[in-house]
């Protein structure tokens, strides 16, 4: 019997989506999919905020770096070993393997004043944008 599914209008690739889903009798779940960060990123006229969504990871295996004005967040979700007394897996959803997102942000970011904090698989960062830097108008000759 076919399995009735409903559409996501907000997948990330509604038409890749759609043609896999077609192919579902045939294919096999040999490839995994990688985690992804998923984030939301704010600008205020003197900072950058921004939350990701990072469950399932300890704060110490995240990695933040801030270069310029570019942002780098990465992780690594390690597979915990499995249990032999609970029996054998039946099925596996959770994700594991390397992740990480990169911006170009507009503004230069002042790396010394960021701020971090990493809750309930939620981490949120504060970063000013660097002082000094103001735009001019050029006038043309």
């Amino acid at each position: 019997m076919n399995e009735l599914l409903p559409v996501d209008p907000f997948l990330m690739n509604p038409i890749e989506d759609t043609l896999r889903g077609m192919m579902r009798p045939w294919r096999m779940d040999i490839a995994e999919r990688a985690p992804t960060i998923r984030v939301e990123l704010s600008e205020t006229d003197t900072a950058y905020q921004l939350r990701a969504d990072i469950p399932g990871v300890r704060k110490e295996d995240i990695d933040v770096r801030i270069e310029g004005n570019q942002l780098s967040i990465s992780t690594e979700i390690k597979k915990e070993r499995e249990d032999k007394r609970n029996g054998r897996m039946l099925r596996s959803e959770r994700q594991y393997g390397y992740a990480s997102r990169s911006f170009t942000l507009g503004s230069a970011l002042d790396e010394a004043k960021a701020e971090a904090k990493y809750d309930n698989g939620v981490l949120e960062l504060t970063i000013p944008k660097k002082g000094g830097a103001s735009a001019r108008k050029l006038s043309i000759h």
